[in-house]
């Protein structure tokens, strides 16, 4: 349910001095990852810009999914598509304007209607229904995109790229266990690792959802989403169970770390709205970009990126499939421009306030280290000058590690329900050792051995 694209992190794809022969470098298994399942809604409900731009982001919406579908069926690929109706709606009377006005800009071009109800008894004041998009499983589909073309590219899988450096017409990039030289290079990853160029950290910003799937007697050919505040999405899912999962509780990193009462939350919300048989329940991280448009494109001479899908990867991530393959190839698509990360900046308002909103969020890291809801296996302290995490296992082992974010130095939190060190800024994650899980810092924030563990608990 949750965007695949947007949370397996620093993928590197690697085009060597000759141009024909490709590689592609993942940082952990190709097809791995919190991801499930994500749905298409034709158009969006945020309309940053004027009539014309917004109609040209819903059109390159309407060509990701008719990709999709021809990559699917083209290749016969075994992966759940299916027709469903989708729906954006308000539960909230000061929401109707907004679907009302959306309502009148895409009914000339999409086959929408508008509604006062969802195809189940939940509270509904406006909805815009769309009947040609589609459900499928993305993981699925990866993995068999890999078996179409892994006689023609090398995949290698567990490489993380730490670094990139520019040596006369080629650029470096450095792993673990070597280096590989390339002409050219797409970053098409959820967290850019690096802040130069492009200062990637101050044009998004991270927000974290969380989800659950519960058991249901029969699923519904439908999926939704609402605009209003406190934002529920609804589709369903049949294997040898039947589901419906939701998502909610989105709000950034920072608003986001006491992940325990936030998995009650949403636990009580499936309960009380829906089904008890709760079965699993996660979390999710997206990209948000200040303007709303995700960046696809080239940051500098032969240097691409793709990121920033504001949860909808999907589509955004199958377009930037194309968006790349015809920047490499210097063919033109409709849609560079409005996808180009180095576009005249139109959301400066946006921009000022995430900046605002990041500079709020690091603050406050640092001011309040200890937070209410920690218990006593779980403590900041610092010693001569430095601030250390320390975590009480069930053993009563103590597990100590520096807590700061080597990423851009924000103060870390823990996590209860994964048993992490989490960055409430931009989302990197160590384990209660310190070793890194996923950025996108590079380092750990293991203790040193040259480091004294002089700290008596409390």
């Amino acid at each position: 349910y949750s965007d695949f694209s947007e949370n397996v992190e620093n993928y590197v794809v690697n085009v060597p001095a000759n141009n024909d022969d490709y590689a592609f470098y993942s940082e952990c298994y190709y097809g791995a990852g919190p991801a499930d399942y994500n749905y298409f809604i034709l158009g969006s409900y945020k309309n940053y810009y004027d009539d014309d731009t917004y109609l040209n982001y819903l059109a390159s919406q309407k060509e990701a999914i008719r990709l999709a579908k021809k990559i699917i069926i083209d290749n016969d690929i075994k992966c759940d598509l299916e027709p469903v109706n989708s729906y954006v709606y308000t539960n909230k009377t000061l929401g109707i304007n907004t679907i009302n006005s959306n309502y009148r800009i895409l009914k000339k071009y999409a086959n929408i209607k508008l509604k006062k109800h969802l195809p189940i008894p939940l509270k509904c004041e406006r909805a815009i229904e769309a009947n040609d998009t589609f459900v499928f499983h993305p993981v699925k589909f990866v993995l068999s995109l890999t078996n179409i073309i892994k006689n023609k590219i090398n995949i290698y899988e567990n490489t993380r790229i730490l670094g990139i450096d520019k040596e006369n017409d080629f650029f470096i990039a450095h792993t673990k266990n070597g280096q590989i030289r390339a002409k050219k290079i797409v970053l098409a990853c959820h967290y850019p690792f690096f802040i130069k160029p492009y200062y990637f950290p101050f044009r998004t910003t991270v927000e974290k959802s969380f989800l659950v799937a519960s058991e249901v007697d029969k699923t519904r050919s439908f999926s939704a989403i609402n605009i209003d505040r406190d934002v529920l999405s609804i589709r369903y899912h049949k294997n040898y169970k039947n589901y419906m999962i939701i998502a909610s509780e989105s709000a950034s990193l920072s608003k986001n770390i006491d992940n325990v009462k936030k998995r009650d939350d949403i636990i009580w919300k499936m309960r009380t709205l829906f089904s008890p048989n709760i079965k699993y329940c996660w979390s999710n991280h997206d990209i948000l970009t200040s303007d709303g448009i995700p960046l696809i494109g080239e940051i500098e001479p032969h240097l691409y990126l793709a990121t920033g899908y504001n949860t909808w990867g999907m589509t955004n991530g199958i377009l930037a499939g194309k968006l790349i393959s015809d920047a490499l190839q210097k063919r033109y698509n409709p849609y560079s421009e409005l996808f180009n990360p180095l576009k005249d900046e139109k959301g400066i308002p946006s921009l000022i306030g995430y900046n605002i909103k990041n500079g709020y969020s690091f603050l406050n890291t640092k001011l309040i280290k200890n937070k209410k809801f920690y218990h006593d296996d779980v403590q900041i302290i610092n010693e001569k000058g430095i601030d250390y995490g320390l975590y009480i296992d069930e053993n009563k082992k103590i597990h100590k590690v520096y807590n700061q974010c080597p990423h851009m130095k924000c103060s870390l939190a823990f996590n209860y329900q994964t048993k992490t060190w989490d960055c409430p800024c931009h989302g990197s994650s160590f384990d209660i050792d310190g070793n890194v899980i996923y950025g996108p810092s590079k380092d750990d924030i293991k203790i040193r051995d040259s480091d004294q563990f002089t700290t008596s608990y409390r």
